[in-house]
């Protein structure tokens, strides 16, 4: 489909890229979303929680909502589209990748941006024990880049899947890690670091067969994580096999339900492939926005409701 032009046109501050990064991850709050938690069992033995709230009143209708790397359902983006999405009678389930719900999973494998056979079973197990005839789905950064995997990469998806949203997608993984490592994103990539080798450090404790402590010393980049763990623990031959096989972008071409792909311009974590201009062009179920503004998931707005979340649910109500 055609390029989507963006109205969004922030207060000044909000403009600095890094400015609504920061502001949004650490800063904002998001208030009076009542979750319920569901522990889903996996096939292999792990388990994934999943935080449900409610619309007022009965629907048929649910939005699931994935967060990003070393996120959560209790991260303000999350909380601030399932709030908005509750207010306008339609369910949330806000999924907790593996590892990511404050208990440690149960495997030495964790959760990585193209493990989409989790969000397989995630929405089997939606569709088998509730009634819901409408769901989308609705992805934050490496949450969006296997959304929009799952959906391209030739999986069965079910007839209740009427379309899908993303929102700061690094759908070109080799590039995104390779803006990461660049200076202007050295908070960025110490942070996501950090918490990776604490969480990793933890899996040494479970699997010290597996990993030792001096190896993990070793790690000093993002890349060395991934080629030291992600690779090893999901069955990837390096870092950039990983990168390869689960970048979406190539998978772009084959999504056939409305999806819309919101990534704003100065959004410092993205390269230039992952804005992609020419797969929304030539398919037509396929819708991308490029914002002039927003840093990474950093789309500040009136009244505490960002812009990304009301796109997305103009965006899906456009589909009823």
């Amino acid at each position: 489909m055609p390029i989507i032009k963006s109205d969004y046109n922030p207060p000044l501050f909000f403009k600095n890229a890094h400015f609504s990064t920061i502001y949004s991850g650490i800063a904002r709050r998001v208030n009076g979303v009542l979750q319920e938690r569901e522990r889903l069992t996996l096939h292999d033995g792990d388990f994934i929680d999943l935080d449900w709230s409610s619309a007022a009143s009965k629907t048929n209708k649910l939005i699931i909502v994935i967060h990003g790397l070393e996120g959560s359902a209790k991260r303000p983006y999350i909380l601030g589209m399932a709030k908005l999405f509750n207010q306008n009678n339609i369910d949330a389930v806000s999924v907790n990748l593996r590892g990511c719900s404050g208990e440690p999973n149960l495997l030495f494998r964790s959760y990585h941006s193209g493990a989409t056979e989790d969000l397989v079973e995630i929405i089997d197990h939606i569709i088998k024990t509730r009634d819901y005839t409408d769901i989308y789905i609705n992805g934050f950064s490496l949450g969006g880049n296997l959304s929009l995997k799952y959906l391209g990469e030739g999986n069965t998806i079910p007839n209740e899947i009427k379309g899908c949203v993303t929102i700061s997608t690094p759908c070109y993984l080799y590039g995104s890690m390779l803006e990461l490592h660049k200076r202007k994103n050295i908070l960025y990539a110490n942070r996501f670091k950090k918490h990776l080798l604490d969480k990793l450090r933890q899996k040494q404790q479970q699997f010290p067969d597996k990993i030792s402590g001096d190896t993990i010393k070793k790690i000093k980049t993002l890349k060395d994580f991934d080629d030291t763990y992600t690779s090893n623990a999901h069955g990837f031959t390096d870092a950039l096999d990983y990168y390869e096989k689960s970048s979406s972008l190539q998978f772009l071409p084959n999504i056939k339900i409305p999806t819309l792909i919101i990534n704003a311009k100065n959004d410092s974590f993205l390269s230039e492939e992952c804005y992609p201009v020419k797969e929304a062009q030539s398919n037509k179920n396929l819708f991308l926005e490029i914002p002039d503004y927003g840093g990474h998931v950093g789309f500040f707005d009136k009244e505490n409701y960002y812009f990304n979340e009301k796109r997305t649910l103009e965006f899906i109500i456009n589909q009823l």
